[in-house]
């Protein structure tokens, strides 16, 4: 995959598409995307993503909550990937 400016998204706000549903299913200590055709079981950080894709955050925003959320520093290219990841299989706007 090609790495991502760091700059890229900064004034993107990603949001799930409509057809989609995200949920958390704490017996499985997981996230789960559905939608018409079947469900995705998501890692414990693509679910924290996605949660966070509702239009109304700023990309970068998204990161700096991520940051915080996991004690850590330096996500921004993960994420950004992920979002390519995310809209190439159609998931987000």
């Amino acid at each position: 995959m090609i790495p991502t400016p760091a700059n890229a998204g900064a004034n993107e706000r990603p949001r799930l598409r409509d057809r989609f549903s995200l949920q958390r299913v704490p017996a499985q200590d997981a996230y789960v995307l559905l939608y018409p055709e079947g469900a995705v079981k998501l890692n414990p950080s693509a679910g924290e993503i996605l949660t966070r894709c509702d239009g109304t955050r700023e990309l970068d925003d998204i990161i700096g909550e991520l940051e915080m959320l996991f004690n850590d520093s330096g996500l921004a290219t993960d994420v950004y990937q992920f979002i390519d990841h995310a809209r190439q299989r159609g998931w987000i706007d």
